[in-house]
């Protein structure tokens, strides 16, 4: 079978590290890729610049404090592009802002979650992306 792939865009050290070991703990198979600013991942996604020869990945997990563009930018290009703009995205951030999930429904994010501060809280958000992956790939 083959594995999800992932694209997680955050700039915090720590919490690709939190994010990446969680994501270890999946019962989905994944394979997992990292940028760190906004260019790279609208470059990433639009598979221009240095990733001209990746593979769009299946599930994009988006910070939206992002070094350059923000994840909302990001979110934008993503959305604008043709080859991209039906790949799921999961806004994964510090944020708890009402104004922020506003803005990610109107760009269309698939989710919105808000990371925990508690390091073994992130089952919970492993759960809710196997349980959105699971339901999304029902509904195709």
């Amino acid at each position: 079978m083959k594995k999800l792939q992932i694209l997680l865009v955050e700039d915090n050290e720590g919490d690709i590290l939190l994010t990446t070991e969680a994501l270890e703990t999946m019962q989905i198979a994944n394979e997992i890729s990292v940028v760190k600013t906004g260019n790279e991942a609208i470059d990433y996604m639009t598979q221009s610049g240095d990733y001209t020869q990746i593979d769009l990945p299946d599930l994009v997990l988006l910070d939206i404090n992002l070094p350059i563009k923000n994840g909302f930018e990001v979110l934008s290009a993503i959305r604008a592009h043709e080859k991209s703009k039906h790949i799921p995205v999961i806004i994964l951030t510090t944020s708890s802002s009402i104004s922020d999930q506003s803005v990610s429904n109107r760009l269309k994010a698939n989710l919105f979650i808000t990371k925990p501060s508690e390091l073994n809280n992130y089952e919970q958000v492993v759960s809710m992306i196997e349980k959105f992956w699971m339901d999304f790939n029902r509904d195709r």
